[in-house]
């Protein structure tokens, strides 16, 4: 165990053993609260999964801080032992292989429950352990499809869209440690750890919310609207005298604030605006007169003469200006990593914050196999012992 971690969750111990980006999500969560969180990787060089080719890259940077890494060959039968005997110690531990990938192996769920029944085991993947697609690859934009989120993205008739982030991986990632925080809070009372799944498919489907609903519930159909909300108008993207900005303002009180803050009393006199109902069946004609009336302001300026009248509404911002917003920079959104080649690097920080245990992003992403020595010798391999499991390419 790491002693020098600190945080609320510095007594347990993670074993990461995912690629890509959903697990390791999951695993960074527990990482950036002081959970000792230990990257098993491939140790062939070249062969890690440094997303971009690049492990000191933006995306690797920041997925896998504070994390060690110990490179270990798992096709072998050493590198299993090593293994079982770190997971004989664990807490946890997340994977996402193929579900017959961990069974040749010997890493199942099973065989680790039997050498430690507390460990919580968390397994991602893209379509589920079981089921028609257990063995199809999953990838992110796949799951976007699959799980309508794709059908309900961008403008009415141009075909259906991408979301800009891979929303499925990193939503899975997110209900996996949400699954592994739930097993542990229950283990202290029963004692036992548990297997915790999740998939692509269902972290997609559970994301779509009150859309899915609409089918679930009232059996209709969504269809793209855009920048538009699909159900509280006038809530989309608007111009301005120099760009654009968002407005949310449904509501029959909101509504009248925009009116009067837009000087635009005939909108709210109209009765073809009167009501939630008549304003979403005639919301064509109400965001082109609405967009005559914002076009008069610049977006600055009419920003805040919106949020002033208690009308909410932002700009529209490029990344670069996210992080010079005064909001964000209070958020402190954005950690500075110190990095032997990267200077003046920072990572993104966590979306919640706790009063008096907050969290701890203070260590740059490991060198592949950086912790092997330590690690193992916490195992009790001493040193001739890890120098043969290096000659012998074990790691």
């Amino acid at each position: 165990m790491d002693e020098t971690r600190q945080g609320p969750l510095s007594r347990f111990k993670v074993i990461d053993l995912t690629r890509a980006r959903a697990g390791p999500t999951a695993a960074r969560h527990f990482a950036d609260f002081g959970a000792d969180v230990i990257k098993v990787e491939v140790p062939t060089a070249g062969d890690d999964d440094a997303l971009g080719g690049d492990r000191d890259g933006p995306d690797f940077f920041n997925l896998h801080r504070n994390k060690r890494s110990l490179s270990l060959n798992l096709k072998t039968a050493e590198g299993v032992a090593v293994l079982k005997k770190l997971a004989a110690t664990a807490d946890v531990l997340i994977e996402n292989y193929r579900p017959d990938v961990k069974h040749r192996l010997g890493i199942d769920y099973e065989t680790l429950r039997a050498i430690n029944p507390r460990l919580v085991y968390v397994s991602l993947s893209g379509f589920g352990q079981d089921g028609p697609y257990a063995n199809r690859p999953g990838f992110d934009q796949i799951a976007q499809g699959m799980g309508g989120l794709m059908s309900i993205t961008g403008l009415p008739g141009q075909g259906p869209v991408r979301v800009g982030i891979p929303i499925a991986d990193l939503s899975t990632g997110n209900y996996a440690a949400m699954g592994a925080f739930i097993a542990l809070l229950e283990r202290e009372i029963s004692g036992e750890g548990q297997w915790v799944q999740t998939s692509l498919l269902q972290s997609q489907i559970s994301m779509l919310d009150f859309q899915a609903a609409r089918w679930t519930v009232a059996r209709q159909v969504p269809g793209q609207a855009g920048n538009d909300h699909p159900t509280s108008i006038p809530t989309g993207v608007f111009p301005t005298a120099d760009g654009h900005i968002n407005i949310a303002a449904s509501g029959q009180h909101i509504f009248r604030r925009l009116c009067e803050a837009l000087d635009a009393p005939g909108l709210l006199a109209d009765p073809d605006f009167a009501s939630a109902d008549k304003r979403s069946e005639n919301r064509v004609r109400l965001n082109a007169e609405l967009a005559e009336c914002t076009r008069r302001y610049r977006s600055a300026d009419l920003v805040e003469r919106l949020n002033a009248a208690g009308v909410p509404s932002g700009p529209i911002y490029s990344v670069d200006q996210v992080f010079a917003d005064p909001q964000v920079q209070h958020a402190r959104m954005a950690v500075p990593m110190p990095h032997p080649r990267r200077t003046e690097a920072a990572v993104v920080n966590q979306a919640v914050t706790l009063s008096r245990t907050p969290p701890a992003i203070d260590r740059p992403t490991p060198g592949l196999g950086q912790h092997n020595e330590e690690i193992l010798a916490e195992l009790g391999y001493d040193a001739a012992a890890i120098a043969d499991l290096r000659t012998r390419k074990v790691i």
